[in-house]
């Protein structure tokens, strides 16, 4: 099981910037792709982006395209998200996954290992 370990919330106003991290641990080569979910209050958990890690293949989800990129660094075995141009409505907990497979999927279920979340809060 890989241990994931999500940092860099916070809270501020509406265009500003903020980066993500997560950290993996463990058997971090098992795990092909990285992803970012959201989850916001009353409201399902929803992919926001995702990332292998052989092969540089990334995806984004249609809400956040042209203002959030995910990146990641095998040799420290971290993931990151750019979020750019942040809106009110980008409000929520976000939260790192893991996912043995090897294409990205963008369902909850799929993902295997999960980061304990860390808060976003834009103001407008």
């Amino acid at each position: 099981q890989v241990q994931l370990k999500d940092s860099g919330g916070g809270l501020v106003q509406a265009g500003d910037s903020l980066r993500l991290s997560c950290a993996a641990s463990g058997p971090a080569f098992n795990t092909y792709v990285m992803a970012w979910f959201r989850q916001a209050p009353g409201k399902e958990r929803e992919f926001v982006a995702g990332i292998s890690r052989y092969g540089g293949q990334s995806v984004v989800a249609e809400p956040v395209k042209g203002r959030f990129t995910i990146s990641g660094d095998n040799a420290k075995n971290m993931a990151y998200l750019q979020m750019n141009s942040l809106k009110p409505e980008d409000t929520a907990v976000y939260y790192c996954a893991a996912d043995h497979r090897i294409v990205i999927s963008s369902t909850r279920e799929d993902y295997d290992d999960w980061g304990q979340g860390t808060q976003v809060t834009v103001s407008s």
